[in-house]
């Protein structure tokens, strides 16, 4: 029983002797604090063979990535062009069983009328990964069984994207004024279609309103560990300066509720600045 919990990345400038060195091996340290990490920068350039060599070195075997397909696939052709994909999927091989899934995040102008076009793009990947997508048209939510047809055709989970408390209230710093530009308002989902959900949460800078948004989802997920899935939690908040604690934080949480959950890694202390602190 393992639940897994991470943020939007592994090093954040923030993050520099408080839960990751100035320099060397940021995964590695970042790896003790969470277990599982988005991989966002698949989205803007595939990288090296030799860069996703040295994921594998640092990640432990139990690490999870949920790794973004290029934009070019999913929002320069809506599905149409695959050319960059065989050359994606071979450089992430090193990542072996450490690719949790591969993320189809869809672009707004993306609707219920595309499904078909999903519906022959999923049909037409390699079957040795699992994927999971990520709408961002509010037209999904309202007869969301279309979507789970099609997805459950090739056993693909639905990413919900939770942004129902950041937009609860106005923004009240900068980090949180640009976030209330860019990201995007979507009805609250919280059903799981796989034994291996993904939950991607947006809260607020201040931890006590972070914290408040995730508590409905504690029961939730803990529930999901109950009937023997095995979910991911993706933790975010504007400025991410305290996302690695929150997510450990939102792990105990869940552990008080399922005593058999077994614990996070003890984080590893940045050599360049004392013991980190959790919050």
């Amino acid at each position: 029983m393992r639940l897994h919990v991470g943020c939007a990345m592994w090093q954040l400038k923030s993050w520099q002797g408080r839960f990751v060195p100035s320099s060397g091996d940021r995964l590695r340290a970042y790896a003790g604090w969470c277990n599982a990490v988005e991989g966002n920068t698949t989205f803007y350039a595939t990288p090296s063979l030799d860069t996703v060599r040295t994921w594998a070195e640092q990640a432990p075997a139990d690490f999870r990535f949920v790794l973004k397909l290029p934009r070019g696939v999913t929002h320069g052709s809506h599905l149409s062009d695959v050319s960059a994909l065989p050359e994606f999927l071979r450089v992430i091989e090193p990542l072996g069983e450490r690719v949790h899934a591969l993320w189809v995040q869809l672009p707004g102008s993306f609707g219920p009328g595309d499904l078909a076009v999903l519906a022959r793009f999923l049909r037409h990947l390699p079957d040795h990964f699992r994927y999971a997508v990520e709408v961002r048209d509010p037209a999904f939510f309202h007869d969301p069984h279309r979507l789970e047809d099609t997805l459950a055709t090739v056993g693909a989970e639905w990413i919900p994207f939770d942004t129902t408390e950041f937009f609860r209230t106005p923004p009240t710093s900068d980090a949180e004024r640009d976030a209330w530009l860019k990201k995007p308002r979507m009805p609250l989902r919280t059903a799981a279609l796989t034994d291996r959900p993904i939950v991607r949460y947006l809260g607020r800078d201040a931890e006590d309103r972070t914290v408040e948004g995730w508590r409905k989802w504690v029961p939730i997920v803990a529930d999901w560990l109950r009937e023997g899935r095995s979910p991911t939690f993706f933790v975010h908040t504007p400025d991410n300066a305290d996302a690695p604690g929150l997510c450990r934080r939102f792990h105990d949480e869940v552990r008080a509720l399922v005593p058999a959950l077994a614990p996070l890694p003890t984080p590893l202390i940045p050599e360049d600045d004392g013991p980190p602190t959790l919050f």
